[in-house]
């Protein structure tokens, strides 16, 4: 109920904005793309489809619409609340992700070795933190919780199904699943809970700053783990 208030108080309508329909051509690409031939699916191009379509439509969106800064939930008023949230949330979260990969994984039959060959660990840890960390939690961030995840709300969808619906796409993403095999599910109580934040603060900087200081968590103990 906390969420459903907070959101019919914070998020604009759809008569209040325009091209909120745009958030759903990711959505159907992701879907396009699970039902393609698998060789199609085989392509890195082809798996960025979806996110290309999303920063597409976003862009769009942002220039047809006031303040969209503001819709998104990034006005500068909000950034030490996402700051103190962020950070609490993303160490949290990274340190339950750590026992998931480390041992409910292997416990289950699962690998997490192949992680040393994924693009991500071959990027050298001075340009991964914190420089490329943040920007892919802030693209990633824009895409799935402000652009989508905000304009599903627009469109009438109640909270209780736009945000597991953002959380499920995110972790359904064809370039993330194809990174991290087994391990996407990660993605999805992530997007769960870093949708209820947003949701409940309507403040962006939150789950930007969970998702950069989870990932870097990640990133430095899986380093030196895998060596």
């Amino acid at each position: 109920m906390a969420v459903s208030g907070a959101v019919s108080t914070s998020h604009p309508t759809q008569t209040e904005e325009r091209g909120a329909a745009l958030a759903l051509l990711p959505l159907l690409a992701t879907l396009l793309y699970y039902v393609s031939p698998r060789e199609l699916r085989q392509a890195p191009l082809y798996q960025f489809l979806p996110q290309a379509l999303a920063y597409a439509a976003l862009l769009t969106w942002s220039r047809i619409n006031s303040a969209p800064a503001r819709r998104l939930g990034l006005a500068r008023t909000l950034l030490p609340q996402g700051l103190r949230w962020g950070t609490a949330t993303g160490l949290a979260l990274g340190a339950l992700n750590l026992l998931v990969i480390l041992y409910l994984v292997p416990l289950l039959g699962g690998d997490y070795r192949f992680l040393v060959d994924t693009p991500h660990a071959k990027i050298p840890l001075f340009l991964m933190v914190p420089w490329f960390t943040l920007f892919i939690a802030t693209m990633v961030e824009l895409n799935f919780r402000g652009f989508l995840l905000g304009r599903l709300q627009a469109l009438g969808l109640p909270a209780l199904l736009a945000i597991p619906a953002s959380a499920i796409l995110f972790a359904f993403d064809p370039f993330l699943v194809a990174t991290f095999r087994h391990l996407h599910w990660i993605a999805a109580w992530d997007g769960l809970v870093w949708g209820i934040l947003h949701c409940r603060q309507h403040n962006l900087f939150t789950p930007i700053i969970a998702h950069a200081v989870e990932v870097i968590l990640l990133y430095v103990v899986m380093r030196a783990v895998l060596g």
